[in-house]
């Protein structure tokens, strides 16, 4: 009798369903865990006492021009941050277009007249995409993945360009080893962190898909009818707190490509090793403009979340953390190395820091 009715009661979907519940959840842990992991080492370091883990965490952070008067034993050259853009733009663009996909089967957006609860969600920065069901629920949290991915591949694919084509790298110029590491390991875990909440649904609906052309053949798969107006329409729908958080990433991106420019403008200008103080735009305010508009871009994606993501929160902390202490060291070697350094210039965030 118990052994029947284990054998009725078992429900093969529904443990299927607790599994994959269970990844989805380990992996949001994991990511978490990894911010966490990263963020306390530098905030410990600023506890006066401990002193020498910050000397530690600086010899790991030190590059271009800071890391011409020290050892250079396990550096690489700083060119190589070529490789974090070309890794980010090929690994944020499989995550943009696996979602894009897999959020556009989800919700096959009709149109549908504006209704009083339609238009109270706008007003209060929710969406007008319907949430009547778990799988429209499950729709918008990957349509709003999509909308921070296409911020993301924008910042992403903008550094790859300026890496190519502003930046004219020092042949001396070289950056540690484990800030190389770093530096590979944040953009897999950016990226992913954005999309988090949807990753595992992504996947299994990509898997399903290439499994699908395995058996069927190329010429048994069915040919999708795509409509621009389809891929796009939900993006609209998006709540007002999304379009603010798109206003904040594009005043954060516009600066940070300005002060690059000014940055890039400085090598060409200059002898291999001469060195001069930086003006124009955010220059003239901060130390290190280039990580204030870092930062910026980085508050974009909780702004667009309306604060409800503590994966995105803990990867904005990260890069506050990990570039407030890297610009006050710069800001101290500015000090040291110009006697007529502007006075009034903070390190990265005015009148705070």
């Amino acid at each position: 009798m118990n052994l029947s009715s284990f054998t009725l009661n078992y429900n093969p979907q529904q443990q299927q369903q607790q599994q994959h519940q269970l990844m989805e959840f380990l992996l949001l842990q994991l990511l978490r865990f990894s911010w966490i992991a990263a963020t306390l080492p530098i905030i410990i370091s600023s506890i006066p006492k401990l002193n020498f883990l910050r000397q530690i965490l600086l010899s790991f952070a030190k590059r271009g021009k800071i890391m011409h008067s020290t050892s250079q034993k396990f550096t690489v050259p700083q060119k190589f941050f070529l490789h974090f853009y070309v890794l980010a733009s090929i690994w944020t663009t499989f995550l943009l277009v696996a979602t894009w996909m897999y959020a556009h089967r989800m919700v096959p957006v009709v149109a549908e007249p504006l209704s009083y609860s339609t238009i109270t969600s706008f007003l209060t920065g929710g969406s007008t995409i319907r949430a009547g069901s778990d799988k429209l629920r499950q729709g918008y949290v990957a349509w709003q993945a999509v909308f921070l991915l296409l911020l993301m591949e924008a910042h992403v694919l903008r550094r790859l360009f300026e890496t190519i084509y502003v930046f004219n790298y020092s042949p001396s110029a070289r950056m540690h080893i484990i800030g190389y590491l770093t530096g590979l390991f944040f953009y897999i875990a950016a990226p992913l962190s954005l999309c988090g909440d949807c990753a595992l649904d992504v996947f299994d609906c990509l898997t399903n898909l290439v499994t699908e052309f395995i058996v069927k053949g190329k010429n048994q798969m069915p040919v999708p009818e795509i409509e621009l107006w389809l891929l796009l329409n939900p993006l609209n729908r998006l709540g007002w707190k999304h379009w603010i958080g798109a206003a904040v990433f594009s005043w954060g991106w516009i600066h940070q490509y300005r002060c690059h420019k000014i940055l890039g403008s400085l090598r060409d200008s200059r002898q291999a090793d001469e060195y001069v103080i930086p003006r124009g735009d955010w220059f003239d305010i901060v130390s290190s403009p280039h990580y204030l508009s870092e930062i910026v871009i980085y508050a974009s994606f909780v702004v667009a979340t309306g604060g409800s993501n503590l994966t995105i929160w803990l990867l904005f902390v990260f890069v506050v953390a990990n570039l407030a202490f890297a610009a006050v060291e710069t800001h101290s070697w500015y000090r040291r190395k110009f006697e007529d350094y502007p006075s009034s210039r903070f390190a990265i965030i005015p009148f705070i820091l």
